[in-house]
């Protein structure tokens, strides 16, 4: 059977600081769509990156006495590992100064030429070298010096240089037209409803190319121009699956699943990138999705404020997936969400230690202890109890978990896993294997099998939240790598082969650790 495609991306990260943990949680984010997908039997290609062309980056290295190249390599290279630190599954993980990337991007610029699309003028006008971006004076606020700000409250200063220009006024009908025919494009809806009023209110000429330093991707025929950063960085989608050219490989993943972004920049996704591929006649990506900001405590993330938290000693000080578990259950994707140490240690002691955690090793180490490692094979005759827990809790936590990954309601769905999790804990309570040994062993087997497989399931089911502490929950269980997909568990086959193997259970080693915080926080 063929798998059906699936291509999810970041956005490519601007790499003219380390990245923080804002970085790593989109980067987790979409890693947990990704491995969801794939488990679901998708062919998935997953994309991320960094951006690191414009003015910003040449200032930086300029400030530094390095080349450009030299700083997108060492700053990108940070990047990279925060991705594998975090287990991040890309497939690929793209740098901007790549030269098929700068083919990709020439060839997109003559398809906006080709269309009529470009025209050489003369641009004044308000730009954020920390957005790289544009900005009529419209949208400007002021700051509390009474200095123009833009609308993410940076500085702007007035820029007057030879430009070219796409003709972004020209898609503004267009535009309005596929959001209402796909109301899904933007998600959620308090971006897509920021977006429609931007659009509505008319809009001008892109300004898509600069003069006044040479660090991007060359204009074709244009001597001095380098392209617009932006114009250059969205392409990076593209490149990514073969572009340009009709590629299998285009073919097969083009248009885009997902563009997974923070909601600062949905506008460069929302309005401009469709527009650009609108005039280039390529189809444009079925979703963008803008979550929302990481608060420290409530507060925005500040270097002045000294809030800014490294995800890699995050990782170190409280394990790779309790990490990953806490951004992705303690945030409503889709909204801003807060987290502070404290909040990391509660939660997941409370639902990774103290609830799936402790169900596994105590559950396990009977087994090892009482049952000399062995499960007992199908045959006993199932209770109205241990039918509720399978088929009534369990099972329907599965389809629930898959509903709500499906819509990327992530927390929704580790709520629906955790509801299965403390029912597998009350049947045990409520079973109490421990009497049982003494007064009724087969009913002992019994209950344990039921709790084998209610586990198994439930550790295949939050693989793409829990990827490394699940492999090595499954491992010690002998669940074979084949049946941990999806489809195994709705066939509900592999206990039944294991227990009929000759496959016996080790003592159990725990997979969650309690986590404590440093002296100096729990004083």
């Amino acid at each position: 059977m063929t798998q059906q495609p699936f291509y999810i991306t970041t956005a490519i990260s601007y790499p003219n600081g380390r990245p923080h943990i804002g970085h790593a949680y989109e980067a987790i984010a979409t890693d947990a769509i990704a491995r969801f997908q794939r488990l679901m039997g998708r062919d998935v290609f997953f994309m991320t990156g960094t951006d690191v062309h414009g003015l910003k980056m040449a200032q930086t290295a300029r400030d530094r006495d390095i080349e450009p190249g030299a700083l997108a390599d060492e700053m990108s290279a940070y990047f990279k590992e925060m991705d594998d630190v975090l287990n991040v599954s890309y497939d690929r993980f793209i740098q901007t100064s790549e030269p098929d990337h700068h083919a990709a991007s020439q060839a997109i610029w003559k398809a906006l030429e080709a269309n009529g699309d470009l025209y050489l003028d003369r641009y004044e006008g308000w730009y954020s070298v920390r957005d790289e971006a544009f900005y009529d004076e419209k949208e400007l606020v002021e700051g509390e010096g009474g200095e123009k700000l833009s609308p993410q409250g940076t500085p702007v200063t007035w820029t007057a240089e030879e430009s070219w220009f796409f003709r972004l006024s020209k898609y503004q009908e267009p535009l309005l037209k596929h959001y209402a025919a796909n109301p899904d494009f933007i998600r959620p809806e308090s971006r897509r409803n920021e977006v429609l009023r931007f659009v509505e209110g008319g809009l001008s000429d892109l300004s898509v190319s600069r003069t006044s330093f040479d660090w991007g991707v060359k204009v074709p025929d244009s001597e001095g121009h380098v392209m617009y950063v932006w114009l250059d960085a969205l392409t990076n989608y593209l490149t990514g699956v073969g572009y340009p050219g009709d590629t299998a490989e285009f073919r097969k993943y083009w248009p885009a699943d997902y563009h997974i972004i923070g909601k600062d920049i949905v506008r460069f996704h929302a309005v401009y990138w469709p527009a650009f591929l609108m005039s280039a006649n390529i189809a444009l990506p079925k979703q963008v999705f803008g979550h929302g900001f990481l608060l420290n405590r409530g507060e925005k993330m500040s270097k002045s404020l000294g809030n800014v938290v490294d995800p890699i000693a995050y990782a170190e000080r409280f394990g790779v997936d309790q990490l990953r578990y806490f951004l992705l259950s303690e945030v409503t994707f889709g909204n801003d969400g807060s987290y502070s140490e404290e909040a990391i240690v509660t939660r997941c002691n409370a639902d990774l230690a103290n609830s799936f955690g402790n169900l596994a090793q105590r559950t396990l180490s009977f087994i090892a202890k009482n049952c000399e490692g062995r499960l007992v094979a199908e045959g006993f005759e199932p209770t109205e109890d241990d039918v509720k827990l399978l088929n009534g809790v369990v099972d329907a936590c599965s389809v629930q978990f898959e509903r709500h990954m499906g819509q990327l309601e992530i927390s929704a769905a580790i709520e629906s896993w955790m509801r299965a999790v403390f029912a597998c804990n009350q049947y045990i309570d409520a079973q109490a294997p421990w009497t049982l040994r003494k007064t009724d062993p087969a009913r002992m087997a019994a209950v344990l099998a039921v709790l084998y497989e209610a586990i198994g399931n439930l550790a295949i089911a939050i693989q793409p939240i829990l990827p490394a502490a699940t492999a090595r929950l499954l491992d010690q269980m002998g669940v074979p790598e084949a049946a941990r997909t999806y489809e195994a568990v709705r066939k509900r086959e592999w206990y039944g082969a294991l227990a009929a193997s000759d496959f016996t259970l080790a003592p159990p080693s725990p997979i969650f650790p309690r986590l404590e915080l440093p002296a100096e926080e729990s004083a």
